[in-house]
């Protein structure tokens, strides 16, 4: 099952979070980051793809201009209905804190590689190209950077 480890991770009858459905892919892609109090501060990014949510942990605050670069390690997918989300996770349960929307809006694919991907954020924070790349740090296999991609 494709949500398997983020239905695995969660008591729905404690938390508010939705449960795990593979939605059809609409006319524009969803693209959110969900600002995330929990142990620590992070912000979560995520992409739909292929009916569910691509999903990244950012732990500094994205980046809205060009030449910062930010870790963003991936994490479970999540279902769409997940990009609507804002509430408090009870304590007790994984990501324990509160969830708000940080920005969102659309997003269109440039490029989807196994260690890059090039995509263009129609966001009300974020806008414009930004680029994930896989990183190669020793004994991460889930690294990545997240940064602005210079405009020409």
């Amino acid at each position: 099952m494709i949500l398997e480890e983020y239905m695995s991770k969660r008591d729905f009858t404690e938390t508010s979070e939705p449960e795990a459905e593979i939605k059809e892919a609409g006319k524009n892609l969803i693209y959110v980051i969900q600002k995330h109090q929990a142990r620590n501060l992070h912000w979560d990014l995520r992409l739909e793809r292929d009916g569910i949510l691509k999903s990244w942990a950012v732990p500094k605050e994205p980046p809205t201009r060009e030449g910062v670069k930010r870790l963003a390690i991936a994490v479970e997918d999540h279902p769409v209905d997940y990009a609507s989300f804002e509430g408090t996770i009870p304590k007790g349960e994984y990501g324990a804190g509160t969830v708000e929307i940080w920005d969102k809006g659309s997003y269109t694919s440039e490029k989807w590689k196994e260690n890059e991907i090039i995509i263009d954020i129609q966001g009300e924070k974020l806008n414009g190209k930004y680029v994930l790349i896989k990183t190669r740090l020793k004994g991460s296999k889930n690294s990545w950077l997240l940064f602005k991609k210079k405009s020409k």
